[in-house]
């Protein structure tokens, strides 16, 4: 726990958020988030455009103010009704949407542009580790104007990064990448903020790029938080419909409970449920790609409707007899028609269940 002082608890959140409420123009845009952040964690906020994730990172970084609710940094009070920190005393780097790059500045001066109290070597060093970083070296000496959204992106992330800040606040930072580049990028981001244990809170609709950069990640929907979780808790364990639909690909069965199992028409399913209900409730079962295994000695038999090939994998959706779709993964060199039949079972270690 850095920058602690004497009085500090240990287990003091380093960022906190209070029964955070906002609207706009008489519109609710956050109603009632709380959450806290421990030093050095990196967490995601995912969710549907216009959810409210971006306000939450404005009134985190001082350039909005709460209607009713309170940020608190270290334990003192940064954000409130009637206080609002100045955003430069706060200790806080935001890399915003739009970059916000100073357009008489080139590349290699963006980066440097917060580094003025480092000696003119070490302020070198740092821009440059972050030019090869970002694989900007070749670019060093351009103007904004002259590069593109994506590269422009790079450099405001590199110059937020430059400044080692005690909480980076990051708004979609990899949207304007393409894939290859953005996944090697978040991850070594993920490593350089990590080994300066700076506290993170980073903005995405992107699920795979949550699940790779977040320790937490919070689902968030019309300005609530419907979940604050691990990654692996997201995915297993949803807290709710909204979650357990938005967060990774899955499709509902129903069923019937039973003593130790959940009667469906894949058969009796046995893994671990998260939650506990008598006999003979009707639920529905959600049952993600990775459940469905081939089997043909006990699987059910179902036929492939469709089929989408990704790769090194392929996504079959297929139909049950009763009409019912569910979906399932499988290697690519496997290659099955459309039309064909295919014996399925379900193994699952957890069973996500829903009225």
């Amino acid at each position: 726990m850095g920058n602690l002082t004497g009085n500090q608890e240990v287990n003091q959140p380093h960022l906190e958020v209070q029964n955070l409420q906002l609207a706009i123009g008489g519109n609710p845009v956050l109603c009632g988030l709380d959450f806290q952040i421990q030093q050095g964690e990196i967490v995601c906020l995912l969710g549907p455009s216009g959810c409210g994730k971006t306000s939450v990172l404005r009134l985190i970084g001082g350039f909005m103010t709460p209607d009713v609710g309170t940020v608190l940094m270290q334990g003192k009070e940064i954000s409130s009704p009637s206080k609002v920190l100045a955003p430069e005393k706060r200790h806080i780097s935001m890399v915003f949407q739009d970059y916000a790059l100073f357009p008489h500045l080139t590349v290699s001066e963006n980066i440097r542009f917060g580094l003025h109290k480092l000696a003119k070597a070490a302020q070198l060093e740092k821009c440059q580790s972050l030019l090869t970083l970002m694989r900007l070296e070749h670019l060093s000496k351009r103007y904004p104007h002259q590069l593109s959204g994506g590269q422009q992106q790079r450099v405001a992330l590199a110059r937020s990064l430059a400044v080692s800040p005690q909480v980076l606040l990051m708004d979609e930072p990899f949207s304007g990448l393409d894939t290859e580049l953005r996944r090697d990028l978040s991850l070594k981001v993920r490593e350089l903020l990590k080994s300066q244990n700076i506290t993170t809170i980073m903005v995405t609709h992107d699920q795979e790029e949550a699940f790779a950069v977040g320790d937490h990640i919070g689902v968030m929907s019309e300005g609530k938080l419907h979940q604050w979780a691990a990654p692996y808790d997201l995915y297993h364990k949803p807290a709710d419909r909204f979650v357990a639909d938005f967060v990774g690909r899955g499709i509902f069965i129903p069923g019937i409970t039973e003593d130790s199992a959940v009667d469906t028409e894949l058969g009796k399913l046995t893994g671990q449920p998260n939650r506990i209900l008598p006999p003979g409730e009707s639920v529905q079962v959600l049952l993600r790609p990775d459940d469905i295994v081939l089997d043909r000695k006990t699987g059910r038999e179902t036929v492939i409707s469709n089929k989408h090939f990704m790769g090194t994998n392929t996504l079959y959706q297929l139909q049950l007899p009763s009409g019912h779709l569910i979906e399932c993964n499988l290697p690519s060199h496997e290659d099955f028609a459309i039309g064909s039949t295919l014996w399925v079972k379900v193994e699952a270690d957890h069973l996500i269940l829903f009225d």
